[in-house]
């Protein structure tokens, strides 16, 4: 989660960033030691649940109202676990107090238990714990985000795919080149039912979403400018995604072409980039950019996308930026994150601003 609120831009703190135990005299004094008593501060307390039920539960304190317990039970239960109930509850020697004493002991925050699941549960909610984790912490991060006003972009998490609009088991069988049964296995499905945002997992065997070009639709598209800007028909490009209708929302990803291996390296002009700056990042020249690309003037567009010179070096070097994940770098720059990891021997997803990253040639 902490990750998570970083490369979204919002400031967040950790008690513990160890295996150590804090007393419930310490817990609170420490979690008001980062951005004081305001009620502008949100405290997220994380628990997994004991005493033998099954579904997640939030608890809020009694000086809050509901609407941020209500926002994190409803993504909770998008991404595939059932919610028991949001609540407050009253120490019984004085009900004008929480009975938790991490509500209690934290005044004026605007304090949240999370219980998860339940470690001694008889339904699903130990597999959901073991194999979901990242699922039901995204969920959070997501309320939360919303409930602050914070644009909220998913995680591009290698291996997981995000429900859209239209979207049906079957379909997505077809498109990941598996089966309805395997995904509903990989999920812990069910029923067929899905629902838009729910995060679902592909199954291991499936390598199809490599070579797929992904756009996400931005405000003022339409499925023609699209089309357009792949070389694509709306015919073909409604075809490729399963569209019925020419209807787009603002966060939808589309799959615009398949990428076929090449031995050539391609970039996506951002924001700010020149012809210059490009070719020195990659130890390249203008007049060699353009000459692969058959450009005939300096000028370039958000989106485009160029075709590096390969000779020189036998490898790049990438500077990590804020919002960068291993995912999209990798997807930057047609390669995959095993080989990202395995050049610069990264044992986990993490990554740094400012890290400098090897990238395949």
């Amino acid at each position: 989660m902490k990750k998570r609120f970083d490369e979204l831009g919002i400031d967040s703190a950790l008690t513990r960033t160890g295996d150590e135990s804090l007393d419930s005299n310490a817990r609170p004094k420490k979690a008001q030691s980062f951005y004081g008593t305001g009620n502008d501060v949100i405290l997220v307390s994380n628990h997994i649940n004991a005493g033998g039920g099954d579904g997640a539960e939030v608890i809020y304190a009694l000086r809050n109202s509901d609407a941020l317990s209500k926002r994190i039970a409803s993504e909770l239960e998008k991404s595939g676990q059932n919610v028991r109930k949001y609540y407050q509850r009253r120490l019984p020697s004085n009900p004008a107090k929480d009975y938790y004493y991490i509500l209690r002991d934290t005044p004026n925050n605007e304090s949240v238990i999370v219980e998860y699941g339940f470690a001694d549960s008889t339904g699903d909610d130990v597999s959901q714990l073991k194999n979901n984790w990242e699922q039901l912490a995204e969920a959070v991060v997501k309320a939360i985000a919303e409930y602050i006003g914070v644009p909220y972009t998913p995680e591009d998490m290698e291996g997981y795919y995000r429900v859209q609009s239209g979207d049906t088991l079957w379909s997505l069988a077809r498109r990941f080149n598996t089966t309805v049964d395997e995904l509903k296995k990989a999920n812990n499905l069910t029923t067929n039912s899905l629902s838009i945002g729910q995060l679902l997992k592909i199954p291991e065997s499936d390598t199809t979403t490599v070579e797929e070009e992904i756009y996400i639709v931005k405000s003022g598209d339409t499925l023609y400018s699209i089309a357009r800007k792949y070389n694509l028909t709306v015919d073909e490009l409604k075809k490729l995604n399963n569209l019925t209708s020419n209807a787009l929302s603002i966060g939808q990803r589309l799959i615009v072409k398949s990428t076929p291996s090449t031995s050539e390296n391609t970039y996506v002009v951002v924001k700010g980039d020149s012809l210059y700056a490009i070719a020195r990042k990659f130890n390249t020249t203008v007049d060699e950019i353009k000459k692969l690309n058959n450009l005939t003037s300096n000028t370039l567009s958000i989106g485009q996308v160029l075709k590096i010179p390969t000779e020189g070096s036998s490898e790049l070097t990438y500077t990590v930026k804020k919002g960068d994940t291993l995912y999209s770098i990798a997807r930057t720059y047609n390669t995959t994150v095993d080989k990202i990891k395995s050049l610069n021997n990264l044992k986990s997803n993490t990554l740094s601003i400012g890290q400098t990253l090897i990238l395949p040639s």
